[in-house]
């Protein structure tokens, strides 16, 4: 089967790795019954990574035609007499709007349908969250006809409550043994009492010879020898300036070291505000990003810096404008966690106090973006409360958003029930 580059502007690259078949249709029938068939659908959008009545039904909303996909035969059947050149340019669009990031042109993507009933594109290769038009027709198919979820949605949430099991029984084991604890010394004391008045040991009936020659020799060595400490008001100011001395050193490394950890932070963010100027592209971004070898959690803290400096009403707006470098920084392991942090150093600063009113509303725009998820949210929450900053007005203003995805979660487990 011959193969093609997918897209058009990859036309011509002779090293593209991401292929699909090339189109093959047939007419099928005469006069008002003429139909397209388009051969082999099933196998080009399983190379876009897309159900095969999408494209199908694409066809027709953009031929004005009837279409049909049958999922038992795999047959794609679009009304009326449709040359091969002709819905293969469709497909170029469809691929363009439905398949390639609209950051990167990469075809590896996924679709993804928000709790605001939106559709977008997520890239695999940059991050990239793409917003569909949703003017166009075949978004209301899509939304009637959703993707199949990939697994592990349900298994993570019956991962969760078998993690939470485990722990109860965990707890419960850890009080049944320390109350094993309790009872054993006592049982100790009574078992060594009536060996001691039944029995005599070893070393009641051997002679103490040994020791006392081990007494003599310890101080035969020690003979000649006078062990003092010079107690003068010179040794003694001596000794308190060389233990000044000390601290004071300590001090000041301390004083230094805090210093440079300032002027490396501020050097991080003005580096980001730099390339973030230059407008690179996401897939960039992530690269560069990746190419840094400073603590993630230290380049997360500057990106926040570097993308919100300045911003004191209206954040929440902005992160929605922003929001695609958020969900570029957040691909590797850990780093939703790293983001939180960030974003609760970010409005626990002096004088954020107006843009720390707008955290629920900024974590609820991210959770609805999935650039966080609602694990790492509520783990977050938690270690922020019992953590050292617990008196932060951060937690006050989260509160109302980590009691709803409570009250989320609770709902859906009541209904799968």
């Amino acid at each position: 089967m011959a193969l093609q580059n997918i897209g058009a502007s990859n036309r011509n690259d002779a090293f593209y790795r991401y292929k699909m078949p090339k189109m093959v249709t047939k007419i099928e029938g005469k006069g008002n019954g003429i139909k397209t068939n388009i051969v082999n659908n099933v196998e080009i959008a399983k190379a876009l990574g897309r159900p095969a009545s999408y494209t199908t039904k694409y066809f027709g909303c953009e031929l004005g035609a009837q279409s049909k996909f049958d999922e038992k035969t795999g047959t794609s059947l679009v009304n009326g007499a449709h040359s091969t050149s002709k819905l293969a340019g469709l497909l170029e669009v469809f691929i363009k709007r439905y398949v390639q990031c609209y950051g990167c042109g990469n075809p590896e993507t996924e679709i993804v349908i928000t709790k605001a009933q939106m559709v977008n594109l997520k890239c695999a290769a940059c991050g990239f969250i793409s917003e569909v038009d949703m003017r166009d027709k075949l978004t209301t198919f899509i939304l009637k006809n959703p993707p199949e979820a990939k697994k592990g949605g349900k298994d993570k949430k019956a991962m969760r409550r078998a993690e939470k099991e485990r722990l109860k029984e965990g707890e419960a084991a850890d009080e049944a043994q320390k109350k094993l604890k309790k009872k054993a010394p006592s049982n100790g004391k009574e078992a060594s009492s009536s060996m001691s008045k039944n029995h005599t040991t070893d070393e009641d009936i051997s002679p103490k010879h040994d020791d006392e020659s081990a007494d003599e020799v310890d101080d035969d060595e020690d003979d000649g020898i006078q062990w003092q400490t010079d107690t003068s008001r010179e040794a003694a100011e001596k000794r308190m300036k060389e233990q000044l001395s000390a601290a004071t050193a300590e001090m000041v490394m301390v004083s230094l070291k805090e210093e440079e950890e300032k002027k490396s932070s501020k050097k991080l963010v003005q580096v980001m505000k730099e390339y973030l100027k230059k407008g690179s592209t996401i897939s960039e971004l992530k690269a560069f990003i990746s190419s840094l070898s400073d603590p993630l959690q230290d380049v997360m803290d500057a990106l926040l810096d570097a993308l919100f400096d300045g911003v004191s009403k209206g954040f929440t707006e902005e992160v929605t404008k922003k929001k695609k470098y958020l969900a570029a920084a957040t691909q590797e392991d850990g780093s939703q966690m790293h983001l939180l942090n960030s974003i609760g150093s970010f409005f626990g600063k002096k004088g954020n106090d107006e843009v720390c009113k707008e955290m629920a509303l900024v974590l609820k725009e991210l959770y609805d973006e999935d650039i966080v998820e609602e694990e790492f949210v509520l783990e977050w929450y938690q270690k922020g409360l019992n953590g050292v900053d617990k008196s932060s007005p951060v937690w006050k203003n989260v509160k109302p958003f980590v009691v709803w995805l409570q009250s989320a979660e609770s709902e859906t487990e009541g209904e799968e029930d």
